[in-house]
């Protein structure tokens, strides 16, 4: 998972805004030191989204701009959220669906959680999906076309 940032220059500092996470920009003075921030802030705007109860919005598919490469446990718990309520389901019913605890549903959707693949296949058919995992090279924070 990925949000492009757009980049601009504000005299000798650089701004990175995310127009699909309002509010949430950074600066800093120096390009690579701009991704880094960029970096911090996204993910701590979409882990305030989780905490608050609510579903950050998809990205948007863009052609330019930073790439900005989510924290894989942070966006499990974003995309478990967006699935749950995709499938209508309260954190209650996806768990008696699951066999699990609501709480474990609740803690599976928190930020910094490592469920494993078993609980997400459980909690996946439990809403008619599955998980689907892939290995990419690393390439970590790159500048889109």
């Amino acid at each position: 998972m990925f949000y492009i940032a757009k980049h601009t220059r504000e005299g000798k500092h650089h701004l990175a805004t995310f127009p699909d996470a309002p509010g949430c920009q950074t600066f800093a003075d120096s390009l690579d030191t701009l991704r880094t921030a960029a970096k911090e802030a996204i993910e701590g705007w979409l882990e305030a989204n989780l905490v608050s109860g609510q579903v950050p919005p998809e990205p948007k598919p863009r052609t330019r701009g930073l790439v900005i490469e989510i924290d894989p446990a942070l966006a499990v718990a974003i995309e478990l959220r967006r699935a749950r309520l995709g499938a209508g389901l309260t954190q209650a019913e996806l768990a008696a669906r699951a066999g699990v605890s609501q709480q474990q549903i609740a803690k599976l959707e928190r930020p910094g959680e490592n469920p494993s693949i078993e609980t997400l296949k459980k909690v996946g058919q439990a809403m008619g999906v599955h998980p689907v995992v892939t290995f990419e090279r690393a390439s970590g924070v790159r500048k889109a076309g």
